[in-house]
C-alpha cells in the first residue's frame, strides 16, 4: 500500500489551504521522549519517492528521504516531550505538548490529518488557539502513516530525529542497548534496568522492573 495525497485534496477541496500531517513516536518506549513530527502541505500533486510510513523503512532510506523532505511542502518541524514531563503530566498531555511545540515552529495551520483512532491533540479546545472558534478541524486516519503523504513524512521526520537523540544517550548508558532498541522494552533493555535501575532518561512513573537486590552478607 502506497501513501497518497487523497486525505489532504480532500481537506483542500474542502477551503484549508495549509494542511498539517501529524505523527507520533517513541509513545510506548520507557526510556526517551515522546517526539511528534508535524509536516505541512498546500495544495501539490506529487511527493518524494520511496516515502512511506517510518516502521517500513530502513534507518538508511529514511536518513536518505530527509533532504528530500527538508523541502516538500510549506513547512516541518518536530517536537518533543521529555520522559520527566511525560511522568509529569501523562502520555496524553505529554503528546500534546510536543505537538504544540511543533506546531509552534510552523505557523498557524487550517487543517490537521492526524494518525490513528483517538484525537489526543485536541481533546481539550484551546490547545491549538486560545480562541477555541480558531482551533483547526482534525481529521483521523487510521493507518494515516501508510495512506497519507504528509503524515508519512511526518513520521519519517520524528523518528529520525529521536532515534539520533536516543542513539547520542547511548553513548552515556551503553548498558540499556538504545542504540538498538531506541528506548524500547526489549529483553536486553529490561535486564539492564532490573540490574542497574532506572536513568534520568526511563519514564520513571511506568511499571518497569524493578532493580535486583543483593543481600547483604552476614
Amino acid at each position: 500500500m502506497s501513501v497518497s495525497l487523497s486525505f489532504e485534496r480532500a481537506a483542500w477541496d474542502a477551503g484549508a489551504v495549509t494542511v498539517a500531517g501529524i505523527d507520533e513516536v517513541g509513545r510506548g518506549a520507557l526510556a526517551g521522549p515522546v517526539s511528534v513530527g508535524v509536516v505541512v502541505l498546500t495544495r501539490c500533486d506529487t511527493w518524494p519517492h520511496g516515502l512511506a510510513d517510518s516502521k517500513e523503512l530502513t534507518r538508511l532510506q529514511r536518513e536518505a528521504l530527509c533532504p528530500t523532505l527538508a523541502d516538500f511542502g510549506l513547512a516541518r518541524a518536530v517536537g518533543h516531550a521529555s520522559p520527566l514531563e511525560i511522568d509529569d503530566v501523562g502520555i496524553i498531555a505529554a503528546l500534546r505538548l510536543a505537538a504544540l511545540r511543533a506546531l509552534a515552529r510552523v505557523g498557524p495551520v487550517d487543517h490537521v490529518l492526524l494518525d490513528g483512532k483517538h484525537n489526543w491533540l485536541t481533546v481539550e479546545p484551546t490547545l491549538l488557539d486560545p480562541d477555541p472558534e480558531h482551533t483547526p478541524p482534525v481529521t483521523m486516519i487510521v493507518k494515516g502513516d501508510t495512506l497519507c503523504a504528509s503524515i508519512a513524512a511526518a513520521s519519517v521526520l520524528a523518528k529520525v530525529e529521536r532515534d539520533a537523540m536516543m542513539r547520542a544517550a547511548h553513548g552515556d548508558h551503553p548498558a540499556y542497548g538504545w542504540e538498538g532498541n531506541k528506548g524500547y522494552g526489549a529483553a536486553a533493555h529490561l535486564d539492564a534496568i532490573r540490574e542497574l535501575g532506572a536513568t534520568e532518561f526511563h519514564r520513571r512513573s511506568w511499571a518497569l522492573p524493578s532493580a535486583s537486590t543483593t543481600p547483604a552478607p552476614e
